[in-house]
């Protein structure tokens, strides 16, 4: 009796897998090493450091703007807008003020340190959430918000000896930076849900709201950059240093191409094994980190990270038992990523 043939290879699910879980690891930890790299390592034998973050966002949204163009050139579909534009330029306003305070955070706080707080973005998805789309979560979801809140806490009020920020000589967790963390992760919250409002609004495709949104983000952020003066010194930066400019060139690569990763998982494997895969990759980049750069972690902070971590894996484990009926998960990891991992 002859063995069943086995499946092909684009059909088999161990081989979509590794293809998803390679494909966010490696370009979304490769993100997370050059964003450190770019916002706090100096560059050339005069120790110059860039801080030019609305240049890195224009880059970041001009690459994935080209790149969704060509899918629906290529998959023939209409360039037109499904939503009203206005619609398009508030996610757009409130995605630039996300990407800017993540940056500019990189100069007060450690990668370590914005890794972990973006994991309480659970928060405000929850408050936007039930503001905006009028949701009601349920009472695990606010005991796993508190515990990771109070790791989060703890990471952040307890830094170890020594880690210092480059434009600072005090320590690390400055109320400036801790403020520009807070303020990414209202606006990271925002951003999400009203992008998934108008998902349920309005009949349209993935590509056409990245289009239309990082459109919109280009035209901001470059008139940002005029209006700070800031264009002609960002350049001038990168023609004189050009590993920054390489640098800059990779981080926008692998933002683009880890949009496409993250709609793969989705589509493929769900809300829920998306949220478990970001969270091995954000204690996976949190790891590496500390290797590459040297920071230092007290023991307050490994204990914050283990209850941070402790209550996302709970947590996704939990609703792989029973799935909810109201999820966080589609408000927190909604399909149409937005550009900023």
């Amino acid at each position: 009796m002859a063995e069943p043939l086995s499946p092909p290879l684009k059909d088999n699910k161990l081989f979509k897998g590794v293809f998803a879980v390679g494909g966010i690891m490696s370009t979304l930890v490769i993100y997370g090493i050059l964003q450190e790299k770019i916002m706090r390592v100096p560059y050339g034998p005069n120790k110059d450091y860039f801080i030019y973050s609305l240049f890195l966002v224009f880059c970041n949204r001009i690459t994935t703007s080209a790149v969704s163009a060509g899918v629906l050139l290529a998959s023939k579909k209409a360039l037109d807008p499904v939503a009203p534009l206005h619609k398009y330029c508030i996610v757009s306003v409130s995605n630039i003020l996300t990407t800017t305070c993540q940056y500019e955070a990189l100069k007060y706080v450690s990668f370590p340190v914005q890794t972990l707080a973006k994991c309480a973005k659970m928060i405000p998805v929850m408050i936007w959430g039930t503001i905006i789309m009028q949701k009601k979560y349920k009472g695990q979801d606010y005991f796993v918000a508190f515990l990771v809140t109070l790791g989060c806490s703890l990471f952040i009020l307890y830094p170890a000896e020594g880690d210092t920020s480059p434009y600072s000589r005090e320590r690390e967790s400055t109320i400036w930076g801790v403020s520009l963390m807070m303020g990414y992760l209202g606006f990271d919250g925002f951003t999400s849900t009203f992008q998934d409002k108008l998902f349920k609004g309005y009949d349209m495709e993935i590509h056409t709201q990245i289009f239309y949104t990082t459109v919109c983000s280009c035209l901001f952020s470059f008139t940002g950059m005029i209006m700070q003066g800031n264009l002609l010194m960002a350049i001038d930066f990168v023609s004189r240093h050009h590993d920054c400019f390489f640098d800059i060139a990779l981080l926008s690569t692998v933002a683009t191409a880890s949009q496409f990763f993250i709609s793969y998982t989705i589509r493929t494997f769900g809300a829920l094994t998306f949220a478990t895969i970001m969270t091995t990759r954000q204690l996976l980049s949190i790891l590496l980190s500390c290797l590459w750069f040297g920071h230092p972690l007290s023991w307050e902070q490994c204990v914050g990270a283990v209850i941070v971590f402790g209550a996302l894996y709970a947590r996704s484990f939990l609703n792989t038992k029973k799935k909810p009926p109201l999820t966080l998960e589609n408000t927190e990891n909604r399909s149409p990523p937005k550009g900023n991992p």
